[in-house]
């Protein structure tokens, strides 16, 4: 009998009213999910705060439209003045009502499915939603709720205490250029952004994404770069020919390259030296992102021009908030550029998710130990299983060595181990709805959460034919599972893996 109790379907994880995973105990539930089936939505409480909108956004924009007589129009309240305008302006001014109320900035529109699917994605891509603690803070100023719900907040300076936690991963940095962000998504926004208006103005518009990178960072690349010609992948993190014939081909227009450190899902690491030898030496610049293992586990400053990565994972080791971080590489060629452009680019973090941040971060070096305890056993029960096909980590054979290099110590490796089961599509289903554990978006928190991750990630490309042969060129399959190891008993969880496999 497995340790691990299921969770409902909907319940937030953790169970707090700003947890930012929410329980997908089936497959079926994942599916209602993704294609916005009533009978599964009306049992979902929340979600993933950038792809569902969480309830106090929606309480506050309901208010807002009726207080200033909106009837028959959609509000999308966003991080601040200037992210709202940024969307005004991508809606385009003829269809929207700029709204203002207090420190809450938004965009109205008439009500239309063309329009809300814009706006929501932009404010997806840019990580430009406003904080579920903002929003319920001002709930509280409408009096539309008696209180905020109680929580542990740091009692001091917030941002001195994170940054304070957050120096020993960047040495040499100063304090005041660890720029703190409302998500890791506006982090990669902003560091996009600043590289790409330096770039262009020395006629570099093309960008390179190495290996399959997130969801909105892939969006971003395809939607905001100069034109279709100048975005550029490379499949393979490891084809060190295709990487060097390409900035052979293209020196002088390429204006970056993104690259997570390891990727998400096969966890894959580039040799990133190489990687950023040969940007450097054709004039572009590398944006690196750590987010998988965390800045606490490997070292890729260094290698970067700009260190973007998501706090809401690990650093915000309860799951309750989101955040992200920006880091100039100061001896970079363009560091006193690039700094200035990021600190006017930035979406800031909100007060109380800061102070949040900074009430658990002091706990995320024993989290991390007490994870990367269990993992390389969670990994050993996997790759001997029968039923398991492969297995992926940051100690997989294929990229041990490029891992290594950036590594900060032995055996760190973060949480995250993914992997596929022989039987395909079926096997993955029906282990997927037999595991007890918590399951859910998100990693690099206390809780164990296992998700068909492709299927929450990319629905719309493991629906499709074309999309599959997409997923294909990437090495991905589309029923990979990704397993975050939590702080639980090792032994536990691995029971309660043996009791899902059998």
């Amino acid at each position: 009998m497995s340790a691990f109790s299921p969770l409902p379907l909907g319940q937030r994880i953790p169970p707090s009213v700003h947890g930012v995973s929410c329980s997908l105990p089936t497959m079926r539930d994942v599916r209602g999910y993704e294609e916005k089936n009533p009978e599964t939505l009306r049992q979902m409480t929340s979600g993933y705060p950038r792809f569902v909108v969480h309830p106090f956004l929606q309480q506050l924009a309901t208010h807002l439209i009726k207080a200033k007589n909106l009837d028959g129009h959609t509000l999308w309240l966003a991080s601040s003045a200037r992210m709202a305008d940024r969307l005004a302006a991508h809606l385009g001014a003829a269809h929207v009502i700029r709204i203002t109320d207090g420190p809450i900035h938004g965009v109205a529109h008439p009500e239309s499915s063309e329009l809300a699917l814009r706006a929501k994605s932009f404010l997806q891509h840019t990580g430009g939603f406003l904080s579920s603690r903002a929003a319920e803070d001002r709930l509280v100023t409408h009096r539309v709720l008696a209180a905020a719900a109680a929580e542990p907040l740091f009692p001091g300076d917030a941002a001195e205490e994170v940054r304070r936690q957050l120096a020993p991963a960047f040495p040499g940095v100063p304090a005041e250029q660890l720029r703190f962000a409302n998500t890791g998504m506006n982090a990669i926004d902003t560091a996009f952004r600043a590289v790409s208006e330096l770039q262009a103005s020395r006629g570099r518009t093309i960008w390179i994404q190495l290996g399959w990178v997130y969801l909105d960072t892939i969006a971003l690349l395809k939607k905001f770069t100069a034109s279709p010609a100048d975005y550029i992948t490379i499949p393979d993190v490891f084809d060190r020919a295709a990487i060097a014939r390409i900035f052979a081909e293209k020196a002088e227009r390429i204006a970056g390259v993104i690259a997570e450190v390891p990727t998400n899902p096969l966890i894959q690491t580039p040799d990133i030296a190489a990687l950023a030898k040969l940007a450097h030496q054709t004039g572009a610049r590398v944006i690196l992102d750590p987010s998988i293992s965390s800045p606490y586990c490997v070292e890729v400053l260094p290698h970067a021009d700009v260190v973007v990565t998501s706090l809401t994972k690990y650093a915000a080791n309860e799951g309750d908030l989101v955040a992200g971080l920006v880091v100039v590489n100061p001896a970079g060629a363009d560091a006193d550029l690039l700094s200035r452009a990021v600190a006017a680019k930035i979406e800031p973090l909100y007060a109380r998710d800061l102070a949040r941040l900074a009430a658990q971060v002091s706990r995320t070096p024993a989290v991390l130990a007490r994870i990367e305890a269990s993992v390389p056993k969670v990994v050993e029960f996997l790759t001997r299983h029968p039923a398991v096909k492969d297995v992926f980590w940051a100690e997989h054979p294929a990229s041990r060595d490029n891992y290594r290099q950036v590594a900060r110590a032995p055996g760190a490796c973060g949480s995250m181990i993914t992997f596929t089961l022989r039987g395909s599509a079926p096997a993955m289903e029906r282990f997927y709805d037999r595991v007890r554990l918590p399951k859910g978006p998100s990693f690099g928190i206390t809780t164990t959460l296992l998700c068909p991750f492709m299927y929450l990630a990319h629905y719309d490309l493991v629906t499709t034919a074309a999309g599959r042969a997409e997923l294909a060129r990437y090495g991905l399959d589309p029923e990979l599972l990704r397993l975050s190891v939590g702080c639980e008993s090792v032994d536990d969880l691995i029971a309660t893996l043996a009791e899902a496999l059998a």
